[in-house]
């Protein structure tokens, strides 16, 4: 079987493109603590954000974060993010009306 490219959706997670998209921020916020070799403590002194917070990044437990504030994360990091959308039309299944 042949994953359709978005694990939450191959789950059947609802807003399975959001929950991509935070989990694509929040690894690209690990690569840079891990490039600049940050602990979140340091991480917390270059940008002011709660060191806890970076700790759940670093977790996975991305459930208080909104995409905006993941960016935001990012942004304090001293990074730019580009963003790319392509949409296409699923197909949706017909619902049937009963009287």
């Amino acid at each position: 079987m042949r994953g359709s490219g978005n694990v939450f959706r191959d789950l059947g997670k609802e807003n399975a493109d959001a929950l991509q998209f935070k989990g694509i921020l929040a690894a690209e916020i690990i690569k840079a603590l891990d490039r600049d070799q940050l602990t979140v403590r340091a991480a917390h002194d270059r940008t002011g954000i709660a060191a806890a917070d970076f700790s759940r990044i670093r977790n996975a437990d991305l459930g208080r974060f909104t995409v905006d504030r993941l960016m935001s994360v990012l942004n304090r990091l001293g990074l730019r993010i580009e963003v790319k959308i392509r949409v296409r039309r699923v197909a949706v299944p017909a619902v049937e009306l009963s009287e």
